[in-house]
């Protein structure tokens, strides 16, 4: 049975809250999921993930740091208009720079790249630090509130898969536990 939704983990380790994508989809991992549902960590490998958006899966949920301007901890759950992925040449460059990843800019490489988008959510959550500008290493390592959103963020990412999959098999949807699908 081939994926049908995508978990997807998005972020730089070595800058402080940007890991946020990566951790939840490290602990998502651990537990036992359908076999429609695929999750990798992506980091900051855009292509990657540009090329996986196209291999016909029916939705992706991108886990990442969202700076909306809530308070640092807070989770979003988005669903970006496609329509507004910029497909310009400058979404290459962004979505090959090997120390950072624009989420919008690979959705617009993978609408060049030809093929399908899936439906797109991000869970997202606020950071309350990337490290400072002064510190070339970077920061590794999740702020106090960003950590203590990452248990929250796995339950409504496995949530929505669930739901997600409920919803394209005619099934009731499971109980949730807080996660709204638009």
């Amino acid at each position: 049975m081939k994926a049908r939704v995508l978990i997807a983990g998005i972020g730089n380790i070595f800058l402080g809250d940007d890991a946020f994508g990566v951790e939840v989809v490290r602990r998502i991992s651990q537990r036992r999921l359908p076999d429609s549902v695929r999750t990798v960590d992506f980091g900051i490998r855009g292509l990657d993930l540009a090329y996986a958006l196209t291999e016909g899966y029916e939705t992706a949920i991108l886990v990442d740091a969202t700076p909306r301007g809530g308070a640092p901890g807070t989770l979003y759950t988005i669903e970006p208009d496609l329509e507004r992925a910029d497909a310009a040449q400058s979404a290459v460059s962004a979505a090959v720079d090997g120390h950072s990843m624009d989420p919008v800019r690979v959705l617009g490489l993978a609408k060049t790249l030809g093929g399908e988008l899936p439906r797109v959510l991000i869970v997202g959550c606020e950071p309350e630090t990337f490290g400072t500008e002064d510190d070339e290493q970077g920061r590794m390592g999740l702020s106090k509130p960003v950590e203590a959103a990452v248990e929250k963020a796995v339950e409504v990412v496995a949530s929505l898969a669930a739901r997600l999959l409920a919803k394209e098999n005619g099934e009731r949807e499971p109980h949730n536990s807080g996660a709204r699908v638009a």
